[in-house]
């Protein structure tokens, strides 16, 4: 079997190897903390890693058994890092995030494997809520309609779980990928940018400003800036009904490839 340059860089980094002795990661975390961890994980890394982590090459996160990360501070490390030159981007979570995220890797993405699926209603229905009372392209775009200053949701459906879809419109900012957080950037000269952050790096950020400029920032020469871990999207929790939110999650799970 041959694997692309990023497959074989991550099958390097993650391939089992016999000298490495599992620890016993599970027993060491809460389950509030594997719960946590689920969501933060299903939120931003299952879309390359799959909800089982099998999606990348011959990798199983489940397994738990990662000799460049055997320790749980060097998985944080290597998520925060990222791999440069591969599909793996580096990930800014909080220390409560990080702590729940190993704990689930840890614990072999098995939190709770029994509990209920996500509901899925009618497409056609969560369009209408998408377009009318949500409000939704006044911050989102899906093909050539809406604004940028929120994340395009064009291909929502091919890379994020219902799951996860379904926190992020009942807890925006539970549910937020941390490269999509707001930031905030002050110029030497006191000017002030504000945005979304698209990419990130030792030296460099790139943001999307509420009228969709693109705009990159040498961190050096920034007096200073900082990156809310506050969505500004709202929640639809007690705004939407239980049908409604099931219509929603329905249309944006429909939203792949393009297909409106």
């Amino acid at each position: 079997m041959k694997f692309t340059p990023i497959e074989a860089a991550l099958l390097l980094l993650f391939a089992v190897h016999p000298a490495v002795v599992a620890q016993d990661h599970p027993g060491q975390y809460t389950a509030g903390d594997i719960d946590a961890g689920s969501r933060v994980y299903y939120a931003n890394c299952a879309q390359c890693h799959g909800a089982t982590g099998i999606g990348v090459g011959g990798i199983d996160l489940r397994r738990g058994r990662l000799p460049r990360a055997a320790t749980d501070d060097a998985l944080a490390a290597l998520v925060t890092s990222g791999i440069p030159g591969t599909g793996m981007p580096p990930f800014r979570l909080t220390s409560d995030e990080m702590r729940g995220l190993v704990a689930f890797v840890r614990a072999g993405l098995g939190a709770d494997p029994n509990a209920p699926p996500v509901k899925i209603g009618n497409a056609p229905r969560g369009r209408s809520v998408f377009e009318g009372r949500g409000r939704c392209l006044e911050c989102h775009r899906i093909g050539l309609e809406g604004s940028r200053s929120g994340p395009d949701l064009t291909d929502i459906g091919a890379v994020r779980t219902p799951a996860a879809i379904h926190r992020s419109l009942v807890d925006p900012t539970g549910g937020m990928r941390p490269i999509n957080r707001p930031v905030r950037a002050v110029r030497r000269d006191g000017s002030t940018i504000t945005g979304r952050r698209l990419n990130e790096d030792s030296y460099t950020v790139q943001i999307v400003t509420a009228e969709g400029r693109l705009v990159s920032l040498v961190k050096e020469e920034l007096r200073d800036w900082t990156v809310s871990p506050t969505s500004p999207m709202p929640s639809y929790k007690d705004t939407l009904s239980a049908d409604d939110l099931a219509d929603l999650v329905a249309y944006l799970v429909s939203l792949r490839d393009g297909a409106l």
